[in-house]
């Protein structure tokens, strides 16, 4: 058990959207809006500061998960992953988001987690986050001023723990398209156990003809200040025959395109060579 003491911080706990939003533009980047609050206890244990701290637990109608094939899947900031875990649609429609759901930390972890929330907390370790990148969600943010936005995941990530969010907006959901009939997705990482934080981690998601790829996008963590998309090894992909010349030369590019360091998990070096196998691994698990 742990015998860390929370730093002093000033929780509010509004009731509804409009109390949360007067709150964020009353705040602004003085507050921190916290769901399952997973990695911001972490953090407040170890010391950082936040002086002020917005649990959005108490919101109405955020907890939803839902699935048809003309919206996709649309998650509601409060969904937990155990959620995304419990899902049918998830796992039969986006196995790279339920393999990183089921490997996700503890049994605890996933029941207050939110997917929403691993997105938003911008780890380049982060799992679930990876794989919302892979299948090209978007986040729906609202404020009190500029009423409601529309964020691609692509333009989310603006650095270490950084995202494009506005300090008066709050984040209501998340959604990623339906899948078409071609395509294929999936997500593997290194690590010691599943406890633990990835070495390196990747998400692949591709659509198919034949043997043809169409459209690629690929993901990888843990090698740069945030989670990296590999737009070289994806254009190699998009328009070829997926065999053994096209994944060789994938893997053989991975490397120009990440920016690996030295850490308490592991070492730039050893992600440099474990990289190119692991996204090609990926990319055949997708296509099996």
């Amino acid at each position: 058990m742990s015998t860390r003491v929370l730093t002093n911080f000033d929780l509010q706990v509004p009731k509804d959207i409009p109390e949360a939003l007067e709150i964020l533009d009353n705040y602004q980047d003085r507050i921190t809006p916290v769901a399952g609050g997973s990695d911001m206890l972490v953090a407040w244990k170890l010391g950082v500061e936040s002086g002020n701290a917005m649990s959005v637990t108490a919101l109405p109608d955020l907890n939803y998960l839902t699935y048809d094939d003309n919206d996709g899947l649309r998650v509601g900031a409060l969904a937990t992953i155990d959620q995304l875990l419990n899902s049918d649609d998830v796992k039969n429609k986006y196995p790279a988001l339920w393999k990183a759901a089921e490997i996700f930390a503890t049994h605890q972890i996933k029941n207050t987690a939110t997917l929403v929330g691993n997105c938003l907390r911008a780890s380049p370790a982060g799992d679930a986050s990876a794989t919302a990148y892979a299948l090209g969600a978007t986040l729906t943010f609202v404020s009190k001023s500029g009423g409601e936005r529309k964020v691609h995941i692509d333009d989310l990530f603006t650095g270490y723990a950084q995202t494009s969010r506005k300090p008066s907006e709050l984040a209501t959901e998340l959604s990623i398209p339906a899948p078409g009939s071609g395509s294929r997705s999936a997500f593997t990482r290194v690590t010691r156990v599943n406890e633990d934080l990835a070495k390196l981690n990747v998400a692949a998601y591709l659509e198919m003809d034949g043997d043809t790829c169409t459209q690629a996008r690929l993901v990888m963590g843990c090698v740069g200040p945030t989670l990296l998309r590999l737009p070289k090894c994806e254009a190699l992909l998009k328009g070829s025959k997926v065999d053994d010349a096209t994944l060789d030369a994938v893997a053989n590019t991975v490397n120009d395109e990440i920016t690996p360091i030295d850490d308490q998990r592991s070492t730039a070096e050893y992600r440099r060579s474990v990289a190119p196998v692991f996204l090609k691994r990926t990319i055949l698990k997708a296509l099996s």
